[in-house]
């Protein structure tokens, strides 16, 4: 009753976004997009005045620019609110999920999350072999040499590696740009942190990719005092998402997670 009454102070307020998944443009599946996350997000700085916005990472990366998008759009809420925005992360904050752990201006993780992989990643496969054996013949026509560029049934050729490898260049610049920012002169100095390297727990928070050893609750009670309240705020599941019926996109869209969270050994 009390936040309704005229000059009463209402107990201190904690905003909470989930931040866990696979970044990727598409909104299917358990995937975290700047689209699907703008109103989130906004409620989350202008919703009942909180005092402090905690932002809960779970999520081994993705798409590089959706991660810039989402935390630039923190950051400005948070410049623009004047609200402090702390991170917590739980078993993973890797490449695109640091970078989202940035927007925060501390970082707290669990003794076992692993933290970092500072880095740009291509994968793909070559199949050139195989459809030879079965007697395939590939067929491509491009106005524009570099239409096939890295074409899988096309023996891979220096140049085109080469040029990705160009191509990925500034977005790892633009990452550890990002990082640099963000964390100032709690990075340590004496060893290079954006190898694509990851730490463990304590180990991240030595080379200071993060604060601390810390949970939400806790870590909120011991800033606020024990009357902190909290407010989840997440994005609104369509019906056949919340009935568990996915379509053949959402399936694929899994396949991709869990080669992503795989590498962490989840």
């Amino acid at each position: 009753m009390k936040r309704w009454l005229p000059f009463v102070k209402s107990d201190p307020l904690v905003s909470v976004v989930r931040l866990s998944g696979t970044i990727a443009a598409s909104a299917r599946g358990n995937t975290l997009s700047d689209a699907a996350l703008a109103p989130v997000i906004e409620r989350a700085f202008k919703k009942g005045k909180p005092d402090a916005v905690a932002l809960i990472v779970n999520s081994p990366g993705g798409s590089p620019a959706q991660s810039a998008l989402i935390a630039a759009r923190v950051r400005r809420l948070a410049e623009e609110r004047n609200t402090p925005v702390i991170s917590f992360v739980e078993d993973v904050a890797a490449s695109g999920g640091y970078w989202l752990a940035c927007a925060g201006d501390e970082i707290w993780l669990d003794a076992s999350s692993i933290a970092g992989s500072i880095g740009v990643i291509y994968a793909g496969f070559g199949f050139q072999d195989l459809i030879a054996r079965y007697g395939v013949e590939r067929r491509v026509h491009t106005a524009g040499e570099s239409k096939s560029f890295l074409d899988p049934f096309k023996p891979e050729k220096p140049e085109d590696v080469a040029r990705l490898i160009q191509l990925q260049e500034p977005i790892h610049e633009a990452f550890k740009a990002h990082v640099r920012a963000r964390r100032g002169d709690r990075l340590k100095t004496d060893r290079d942190l954006f190898t694509g390297d990851v730490w463990v727990g304590q180990q991240a928070v030595e080379v200071g990719l993060a604060d601390g050893i810390g949970h939400l609750v806790p870590k909120m009670k011991e800033r606020f005092g024990d009357k902190v309240r909290f407010a989840l705020h997440a994005p609104r599941r369509g019906l056949l998402s919340r009935l568990g019926a996915p379509g053949v996109a959402a399936v694929v869209d899994e396949v991709e997670a869990r080669l992503l969270w795989s590498r962490y050994g989840l």
